[in-house]
């Protein structure tokens, strides 16, 4: 198994989208592409809720990381500066416990 970079995987997912021409066929259109994520994130609930395997898990996961990293390509964004500027944000706040579970977020108390 390759250890790649950021890069090799972008470029991995550029080739692909040049293959099938997703530019030229519709498969960059944002209201397609949002269809699909939420398509293959109900796959990762499936994969939780279900039980299955980590293996069918981890395919389902990568399916979702392919579709973000080309939403980036077909909406021309660097998704790889994007992450580590959101990751700094959200280093900077505060968590909470509700319900239960930890949340990292922008909480804002109600006077």
């Amino acid at each position: 198994m390759n250890e790649d970079s950021y890069q090799q995987m972008l470029a991995a997912v550029q080739a692909f989208h040049d293959k099938h021409r997703f530019r030229e066929t519709g498969g960059e259109e944002m209201n397609y592409r949002v269809a699909l994520m939420a398509e293959e994130l109900g796959e990762v609930s499936a994969c939780v809720t279900k039980g299955k395997p980590k293996s069918e898990l981890a395919e389902e996961v990568a399916d979702l990381l392919i579709l973000v990293m080309g939403t980036a390509i077909a909406q021309d964004f660097d998704l790889n500066k994007a992450f580590w500027e959101k990751l700094a944000k959200l280093d900077k706040r505060d968590s909470r416990m509700i319900n239960g579970r930890v949340r990292v977020s922008e909480f804002r108390d109600q006077d």
